[in-house]
């Protein structure tokens, strides 16, 4: 005999007094069933048709495959197998209930939900894991939303339509068309609007109940602490490393359970982080990558169906957490590619040795966490080692004169199809060190990218090989859109 896990889908799980799985000693899958069905008579019913055999609209699997494709009941199990019941569902169309409910009398004055609300929340309403005093949990929580983008977009969309009361949003920034690809939140007629004009419009659209609360402002260590304390959850929908640090901190300090999301591509993270309960993000990630090596989104791009499938999961796991119900991703790292259309779970463990939420830690408020990620300030003086910039109306006429420079575009092939300076060559950033070759120190090398980031630090690399008469556009090819030549798209 070999002992497995039998695992019971939600909805037979009534029929088996709530439970998700049961333990069994079997020798073959038609064992492990029965077992189950001897332990829960309730189930006999729907997984067997009157004459004994398992219901054709019912799969049996073990481990990841179809016992049909094996030896049928007779496949032998061993240890630590899992045996999954995957009966078809449907989510189904409008039933005559719900179409007699709709035009059902209001409910009496004493009832704790309208009857507009009834109707819209029936579906909750339905779960025993949700019913009314679930509902009312909802409706009694405050979620707080940091970043109205690509994350923030489904995570609030989602929220609100669950009857979260108070959604807060902390962004600053206005929608620009690019978003549109993945920001769902806006139309093409918010464009240039304030973020959280335009979100708040459409949260309240979906769903007057909900109030939504706006922080238009950059979360920082002089604020975080008070926009943060009036929350239940938080909701993690950064694009940036200083602010994960500081949403992770504050929400560590003042003891909230934070709902961790990142995209990079086509792959997703997301976990739950409560230092109460388990980790935090410091304890997976104790200091942040170099600025220079992990690009952004508006630099390596993204799927734009991505953050729709990261948000709803952390939309997903900020209602669990608000209704006590499931098991959260405490303590779990759940990775999506969506390439290969896989989810791997990591464990993660808390470090004994986190400066943030050890049991010796040393870090007992917010810091600078610019400085702690290695990003300068905006007005910061350039560092000794910063390479030479040249204005793009300098660069202008250089190229205009009559020994223009050697130009080089240090973006990746993607993006030279986008756009491009007619006078330029593409040699990607990666690339550059074994493309020397290819350069000349004889004539001046200005180097672009999108923004001047990646050129810059070519232009430092060059530099270090030897290369003297080196510069990084200030400002790349936004820049040149922008003071130069308006027909180079933006992107």
């Amino acid at each position: 005999m070999a002992k497995v896990r039998v695992r019971i889908p939600t909805p037979l799980r009534s029929f088996a007094d709530g439970r998700s799985e049961i333990s069994a000693d079997a020798a073959t899958v038609g064992d492990a069933v029965e077992q189950l069905m001897v332990a829960h008579p309730g189930l006999r019913r729907h997984l067997c048709a009157p004459d004994g055999r398992l219901r054709s609209f019912v799969s049996v699997y073990v481990n990841d495959r179809d016992m049909r494709e094996l030896e049928r009941e007779a496949t032998p199990v061993s240890d630590g197998d899992e045996v999954a019941i995957v009966p078809a569902i449907a989510g189904g169309a409008p039933s005559s209930v719900d179409r007699a409910n709709a035009g059902a009398p209001a409910p009496s004055s004493g009832d704790a939900f309208a009857r507009d609300e009834l109707l819209r929340y029936s579906r909750h309403l339905l779960l025993p894991e949700v019913g009314v005093a679930g509902q009312k949990r909802l409706r009694a929580a405050k979620v707080l939303v940091v970043g109205a983008g690509g994350l923030g977009s489904p995570t609030a969309l989602y929220l609100a339509a669950a009857g979260v009361g108070e959604i807060g949003l902390v962004d600053f920034d206005a929608v620009d068309l690019s978003n549109l690809q993945r920001q769902v939140l806006y139309s093409t007629a918010d464009v240039g609007r304030p973020k959280l004009v335009a979100a708040a419009e459409r949260l309240e659209g979906l769903n007057p109940g909900v109030k939504v609360t706006p922080h238009r402002t950059t979360l920082s260590s002089a604020n975080a602490l008070d926009i943060l304390r009036g929350y239940d959850v938080i909701v993690d929908g950064t694009d940036n490393f200083p602010t994960r640090y500081l949403v992770n901190d504050a929400a560590v300090l003042l003891r909230k359970p934070l709902v961790y999301g990142s995209i990079y591509r086509f792959e997703g993270q997301v976990s739950v982080f409560d230092a109460a309960r388990g980790p935090c993000y410091r304890c997976l990630y104790p200091e942040p990558p170099p600025p220079d090596l992990v690009p952004s989104c508006a630099e390596a791009g993204v799927l734009g169906v991505l953050p729709g499938v990261v948000g709803v999961l952390q939309a997903t796991e900020t209602v669990k957490l608000v209704l006590g119900i499931g098991e959260p991703l405490l303590g779990r790292l759940l990775l999506y590619d969506a390439l290969a259309m896989t989810f791997r779970e990591l464990r993660l463990r808390k470090n004994p040795e986190c400066v943030l939420c050890g049991p010796n830690a040393t870090q007992t408020g917010l810091i600078d966490y610019p400085a702690f990620c290695g990003v300068p300030p905006p007005d910061a003086a350039p560092a000794a080692n910063e390479p030479p910039t040249i204005s793009p109306e300098e660069l202008r006429d250089e190229l205009a004169g009559p020994e223009p420079p050697l130009l080089i575009d240090v973006r990746e092939p993607e993006e030279w199809a986008i756009a491009h300076l007619p006078q330029a060559r593409l040699v990607p950033k990666g690339q550059l060190a074994e493309r020397v070759d290819e350069l000349t120190s004889a004539r001046e090398i200005i180097l672009y990218c999108r923004s001047g980031a990646r050129s810059g630090q070519s232009a430092r690399q060059l530099l270090e090989l030897g290369f003297r008469n080196v510069k990084s556009l200030k400002g790349g090819l936004l820049a040149w859109s922008d003071r130069i030549d308006p027909s180079v798209p933006k992107y």
